[in-house]
């Protein structure tokens, strides 16, 4: 998310890492192996049972910020895996008899592959995920990206999308975007149009006037 390890290669090693040993049917788990006995050096983290709690559970919290560094590398397709694995609307779909909490908030964790019931929803309400993930989908999957200049848009979406539509309000302004996805990229822009007019960049200027304008992004 922030860039470090960008040049070397390393945000993309680092990210795959967390997908070979982290990643779970139900999402990733904090830690793996999980603690299977107390250590005092360690602390709470090894008083949990194994794949519950910070002791190798999913916390949706920190999934998003997984699905932040997926999408800003233009990892459209894992970014989206990863939220739907905690997604409440998609989990009720699926796995309604397992999940268990309600299907319309998000829960503080997910029951580990080392849990008896992994993939078992616990602690709904109590959780940092729902503001995380309005961001991971907002921001960074969708790309509309409020910036100090005007309204940046930088999608990174699964390739398989035709595009997608959108309305933001910023700074007064009500901006009518359409994306769309003729090559069935992940990320990448081609061009965009503000009102029939193209703009060199991706910053949507800031108009001020308190009025519709519409958008039309190609990706490419």
């Amino acid at each position: 998310m922030s860039g470090v390890g960008k040049e070397s290669g390393a945000d993309i090693k680092a990210l795959a890492s967390v997908d070979k040993y982290l990643n779970s049917e139900h999402g990733l788990v904090l830690n793996n192996p999980a603690f299977t006995k107390y250590y005092i050096e360690y602390g709470e983290i090894s008083t949990y049972p194994g794949g519950y709690k910070e002791n190798a559970g999913i916390f949706c919290h920190n999934n998003a910020w997984i699905i932040c560094a997926e999408a800003f590398v233009g990892h459209g397709d894992k970014a989206f895996e990863y939220y739907s694995k905690i997604a409440p609307a998609y989990r009720e779909a699926k796995y309604s008899e397992l999940h268990r909490t309600e299907p319309y908030v998000y829960a503080q964790m997910i029951a580990g592959k080392d849990a008896k019931r992994h993939g078992e929803a616990k602690n709904s309400w109590l959780t940092g995920t729902a503001a995380w993930n309005f961001v991971a989908v907002s921001q960074y999957i969708l790309g509309i990206i409020p910036d100090w200049d005007g309204l940046k848009v930088d999608p990174s979406i699964p390739h398989e999308w035709d595009g997608f539509t959108a309305t933001r309000k910023f700074r007064g302004d009500t901006f009518n975007i359409t994306f769309k996805n003729p090559d069935h990229v992940c990320k990448g822009i081609k061009s965009v149009t503000v009102d029939g007019k193209a703009i060199d960049g991706n910053v949507l200027p800031v108009f001020g006037d308190g009025n519709e304008h519409s958008v039309e992004v190609v990706m490419g």
